[in-house]
């Protein structure tokens, strides 16, 4: 008996090591999408796409891997919660920021180091909030679109205008919560949105997790991809829903 509650013991300790392990791996998902509204002059624009740092550490090895591989940095929401130092938070952004031009959505966390700070964090690393508004660039004749609305968990979020402004081109949201395509007007002008939030369950045993895991939606005329985020939230674990970001090359289909 006392043999069987040691190995049992044991098996519990090494899955909270594998856990926490998991909990801080560094994984960058490469993704090639093709659209065939996507403007010529977009043809290969690269989106690397990260939510829900958190209490995390960005790791020099992770910037280098994509430094030189990117068009725009979307931040998906929660960059931090309540406890994360501003130094922390402030170096995060210094390390995006030097991988090119930086957007922001606000997540349900993010306000709990306090909005005015943090907003005068992103302003300093000209990192661009995106509340309900749109980042359009341009490449001579053609046009992008990156749209943020603003945290549904706070009700704040305002997709109608949003859509108002991404009518006359290629269109991408970015909403933290998944839960925005329950709300997408039939004729809604975006062909790839990108979430977070979940975790993809954070833990997840025998395929049961408390959220949907991460994954690549292909829904009629959109691509939606729900990340399981880099951090974690309440303890730094993780299983079977791997830490991860995303390096998003956009094709135009032949």
């Amino acid at each position: 008996m006392n043999i069987f509650i040691y190995l049992m013991v044991a098996a519990g300790a090494v899955l909270v090591f594998y856990m926490i392990t998991e909990a801080f791996r560094t994984r960058v998902r490469h993704h090639q999408l093709s659209f065939g509204q996507l403007p010529a002059a977009f043809d290969g624009f690269r989106l690397f796409f990260i939510s829900d740092i958190h209490r995390r550490r960005l790791p020099d090895p992770l910037i280098e891997t994509i430094r030189g591989n990117v068009d725009l940095v979307i931040i998906g929401g929660d960059l931090c919660e309540k406890g994360v130092p501003l130094a922390r938070i402030e170096d995060n952004l210094r390390r995006l920021a030097s991988l090119g031009p930086c957007v922001f959505v606000w997540g349900n966390n993010d306000e709990e180091v306090g909005a005015q700070q943090l907003r005068r964090l992103l302003a300093r690393h000209h990192v661009i909030e995106l509340v309900n508004s749109c980042k359009v660039i341009t490449r001579g004749a053609d046009q992008l679109f990156i749209g943020g609305v603003d945290d549904i968990g706070h009700k704040r979020d305002d997709l109608s205008q949003v859509n108002a402004q991404s009518e006359e081109g290629f269109a991408v949201l970015v909403s933290h919560y998944p839960d925005i395509v329950d709300v997408l007007p039939h004729d809604h002008p975006f062909s790839l949105i990108l979430s977070g939030h979940t975790h993809g369950g954070q833990i997840r045993i025998f395929g049961w997790g408390l959220e949907e895991k991460g994954q690549m939606k292909h829904r009629p005329g959109y691509v939606h991809l729900i990340s399981n985020g880099f951090g974690t939230s309440t303890l730094p674990l993780r299983l079977a829903a791997p830490a991860e970001t995303h390096l998003i090359q956009l094709r135009r289909a032949k």
